[in-house]
């Protein structure tokens, strides 16, 4: 493999684009083009959320990236980390380049008015959550452990409320 190949390939593998998302967006836009079925409600209030969720996704998966790199010492490998990181947004959510995406995808459905975001959207995560976190938790249940079950059992899997318990003294 030439050397402009294989930087390209190592790039790419840092690029947090899961494979769910990356179809679903694309099914989106090619349903959209072949068969537009448009969202119901004036054009403006939706393209504004979806420009919204846009820009909330890709805040979120710049955020998250840019934490996972602060905790490489090395050469940063998205799919190898050297620690587990439980801090700025994976103290809320285990996987949130998930829900960035996911916004994302909401986002463009929004901004295009395609109802087909309806259909796109749950088949991705779902793609996403059988092939893509649920594997990464085993692997990272191997690799941290404790520290990871600790994690696991305060911070939710995409989105929500913390999962802290509250002892007696502290109510």
């Amino acid at each position: 493999m030439s050397n402009i190949a294989q930087h390209a390939t190592a790039i790419y593998q840092n690029l947090p684009l899961p494979a769910g998302s990356a179809i679903g967006i694309v099914a989106l836009l090619l349903l959209d083009h072949v068969r537009p079925v448009p969202l119901p409600g004036p054009r403006a209030p939706r393209r504004a959320a979806g420009a919204a969720a846009l820009a909330a996704g890709c805040a979120l998966n710049v955020w998250a990236l840019v934490e996972r790199r602060h905790r490489t010492s090395g050469e940063f490998q998205l799919e190898q980390p050297e620690a587990l990181v439980t801090t700025g947004p994976y103290a809320f959510s285990r996987h949130p380049m998930y829900a960035g995406w996911w916004l994302i995808h909401l986002g463009v459905g929004l901004v295009r008015g395609s109802a087909w975001v309806a259909a796109t959207l749950p088949a991705a995560v779902l793609v996403e959550h059988f092939g893509g976190s649920v594997v990464e938790e085993r692997e990272l249940r191997r690799r941290f452990g404790a520290e990871y079950a600790r994690y696991g059992g305060r911070v939710p899997r995409y989105a929500g409320r913390s999962r802290r318990r509250v002892t007696g003294a502290a109510r």
